[in-house]
């Protein structure tokens, strides 16, 4: 048996129970992880309220850093022992001792030097910055990128992912004064308060609109989004961090105004393409182990779970939350 934290119903943050659990074995073309951390994240919330469809009782966590445990069947590359940060998103799992993932899922960091906290933060937003830029905003050298909630997991990331990436001006949004010099330490050329946005971004672009909005935070932020593009611009959306309704969008305005708006989600692409995202997830964690990407860890230890996600729902976080398994 092992320890994990469960969602036995859908609810509030007190819903979440340590619990013993059965020791998971890995199956053809997966491993299993002995956890040193858990990354805290927005999408076990959603698990946690019953947004996102998950049998109870149901072990959250979509990351983790650890020990390579055991190795399933047809399973190459990897060896028991060898420390590794894995996305375990597509059955969640990894608030718990013991979780098991796809192969392909995992990247090894023996010889990193990344601390086992920070490996824990790299696999969910730093792969999804990568990836969402690169492959889904097929960003170009010298592109300009608006990014919203810059000051949180995600956030913290996107903008030097698309900095990395060639971009020529990252301009992030937070939602109070109090973040904008937290934001700014995350690379971005100017911060500025999202409902001042609006009015802001002609002077921002030179009248040209920014090539590129990434929008994790929904509601009135989807809208704005929209009309901060200049022609070719692209849309990503991310999330709702927000939980507002959702926000209809003309394709006649996409046609007439020569805008896309695309969306991606790591879970649902993790479980069709897994191959693809353990590339963007190994690029993540060997930018996080050169110093070119910076990723600011908390930690709190696994029985702290539901404080981690009180912080996560206040909105008052920064970097990101890892909790000591």
């Amino acid at each position: 048996m092992m320890r994990a934290i469960t969602i036995p119903e859908f609810g509030g943050a007190e819903v979440l129970r340590l619990d013993e659990r059965p020791v998971p074995e890995p199956g053809p073309g997966q491993v299993s992880i002995d956890v040193a951390y858990a990354g805290a994240n927005f999408a076990e919330i959603l698990f946690r309220r019953g947004i996102a469809d998950v049998p109870l009782p149901f072990v959250p966590g979509i990351e983790v850093s650890g020990r390579v445990r055991a190795l399933g069947p047809d399973v190459d590359g990897l060896s028991p022992g060898q420390p590794v940060a894995a996305l375990t998103i597509v059955d969640g799992g990894g608030y718990a001792e013991v979780v098991v993932t796809s192969a392909d899922l995992v990247a090894p960091i023996d010889g990193a030097g990344l601390a086992p906290a920070v490996a824990a933060a790299v696999p969910s937003n730093s792969t999804t910055a990568f990836f969402a830029l690169d492959r889904v905003a097929r960003i170009e050298p010298g592109e300009s990128v608006l990014v919203h909630a810059a000051a949180g997991g995600l956030g913290s990331q996107l903008g030097q992912a698309a900095r990395l990436l060639g971009a020529g001006r990252v301009v992030g949004t937070v939602g109070s004064a109090a973040k904008t010099a937290i934001a700014k330490g995350f690379g971005y050329d100017e911060v500025v308060l999202r409902d001042e946005l609006p009015s802001r971004v002609a002077g921002l672009t030179g009248g040209k609109g920014f090539d590129i909005v990434v929008d994790m935070v929904g509601g009135p932020a989807r809208r704005t989004s929209l009309d901060a593009l200049g022609p070719l611009g692209r849309m990503i959306v991310l999330g709702n961090a927000s939980a507002a309704e959702d926000v209809p969008l003309s394709p006649n305005e996409l046609w007439l105004s020569t805008k896309t708006v695309a969306g991606f989600n790591l879970g649902a692409h993790s479980g069709v393409r897994p191959a693809e995202i353990g590339r963007a997830l190994r690029r993540a964690v060997a930018a996080a182990a050169s110093g070119d990407l910076r990723v600011q860890v908390e930690e709190l230890p696994l029985e702290e779970a539901a404080e981690a996600h009180r912080r996560i729902e206040s909105g008052g976080t920064t970097g990101k939350l890892a909790l000591k398994v």
